[in-house]
């Protein structure tokens, strides 16, 4: 299966002096339903392991502020989405596959190029 069993390639650095671009992050989800919980662990360790302090992050609750989703047009739940930098990108899930989340946030690069 491929990416499995790869070795982790290292955290794109965006910014002067090697730290990783600061980020604004949002997390959309629907109450504490499990997928909402596991995409909010996992992108909170994520951010942790990688993001060194570099972001922001707000979560949505879309049960309690449905009228949010439509200015980010969210579709699916749960959707992550860096607002800054741009372009603004969204990765829907529960965000347990980092290198998808990683590649997404465009921290890392693809691993097509050999």
């Amino acid at each position: 299966m491929r990416g499995k069993g790869k070795a982790t390639a290292p955290v794109k650095k965006n910014i002067k002096n090697g730290k990783v671009e600061f980020l604004e992050l949002r997390l959309y989800v629907a109450g504490q339903t499990p997928k909402s919980l596991a995409a909010l662990a996992n992108l909170k360790k994520i951010c942790h392991e990688h993001l060194n302090g570099s972001y922001k992050l707000q979560v949505i609750d879309l049960v309690k502020t449905p009228q949010l989703a439509q200015g980010d047009q969210i579709l699916a739940i749960p959707t992550l989405v860096r607002k800054l930098p741009v372009p603004i990108r969204k990765i829907i899930g529960d965000l347990s596959d980092v290198e998808r989340v990683l590649v997404g946030l465009n921290l890392r690069e693809t691993g097509s190029a050999k």
